[in-house]
């Protein structure tokens, strides 16, 4: 039996993640990959109550290295009870985010230092990278703008513009790092042309992860 694959989808907050993982998990299906769905923080009961701590927006400010110790608690025990089990048993995982958002959002986002996270990183996940990441990028202005026309907004998306901004570099300086890795998409573009690059970025990738 061959390992499952690992997919990843990032980007800043309203970038269109939740309707780009409908188009890539319809690709895949049409495909006859046999695949889950999960996302970070969560995936599991525990890391799931953990996301909710993260998120929650809350009178006390919350320390930068609270945040990342969460974040990478929840972490370690969905690459244990959830994302290892599938790969292991053949089934392709996709994850909206994964430790690329935590190097962009409380490396470059919050200033922690990277060799902290990369500490942390080698601890909880060991070489376990994923074998594909979808980048969906847009300037955080129109991300933010889409985002604020949804329901209330959590803790990290209230954390304001330059927090963005640099949220988006950390993802742009992470892609010029591991840039066999990732594929970048322009999201800022109207819906149909998005799905176009990502079903082109699909077409020309999955065929040689299988």
């Amino acid at each position: 039996m061959n390992r499952g694959k690992f997919i990843t989808l990032e980007g800043v907050e309203g970038v269109g993640k939740s309707t780009n993982l409908s188009y890539l998990t319809d690709y895949l299906a049409a495909a006859n990959i046999p695949f889950v769905v999960t996302r970070e923080p969560g995936g599991t009961p525990l890391a799931e109550e953990i996301r909710a701590m993260v998120l929650a927006p809350r009178d006390e400010p919350v320390a930068p290295l609270a945040e990342l110790l969460m974040v990478f608690a929840a972490r370690a025990q969905h690459i244990e009870q959830f994302i290892v089990p599938h790969l292991d048993a053949g089934t392709w995982v996709v994850s909206d985010r994964f430790t690329d958002a935590t190097y962009a959002y409380q490396g470059c986002g919050r200033g922690i230092d990277t060799a902290a996270i990369l500490e942390l990183e080698r601890l909880v996940q060991g070489a376990m990278q994923p074998d594909l990441t979808l980048y969906l990028d847009c300037p955080p202005e129109i991300g933010m703008a889409r985002a604020d026309a949804r329901a209330a907004l959590d803790r990290i998306e209230t954390a304001g513009m330059d927090f963005m901004n640099r949220v988006r570099a950390g993802y742009l300086a992470r892609i010029s790092q591991y840039p066999q890795r990732f594929v970048t998409i322009d999201a800022s573009v109207a819906l149909p042309q998005v799905k176009a690059q990502l079903i082109a970025a699909l077409d020309a990738r999955i065929g040689s992860l299988l």
